[in-house]
């Protein structure tokens, strides 16, 4: 799992690539968190890019949500972009896109 994360126009674009499970959870957190704190001055409103996205798992919506709450600590709101047919059912059904729309 890889992340690249960008402002643009005071939005933070994060994109992540590859699974996000239980084996790469705890890198991938404490890369988002890392650019949450180093951008968050920068942006009005985070956008998880999630096209490159191949897997998902309950741990997967377990980082978004644990983001979310990290950027919700800096007045940000968090939206995501996408999502594989597979991922947005997931989404969908766990009830993520409640807290972070999709655009």
């Amino acid at each position: 799992m890889q992340i690249r994360a960008q402002v643009n126009d005071r939005i933070l674009y994060m994109e992540l690539y590859g699974e996000i499970d239980q084996h790469n959870a705890v890198r991938a957190r404490q890369t988002a968190d890392r650019y949450a704190d180093d951008y968050a001055m920068q942006s009005e409103r985070a956008v998880f890019d999630l096209q490159n996205v191949s897997f998902m798992d309950s741990t997967g919506i377990g980082f978004l949500i644990g983001r979310y709450k990290k950027f919700t600590r800096y007045g940000i709101p968090v939206y995501l972009t996408n999502p594989s047919a597979a991922t947005d059912r997931i989404l969908q059904m766990s009830g993520v896109y409640t807290l972070m729309p999709k655009i």
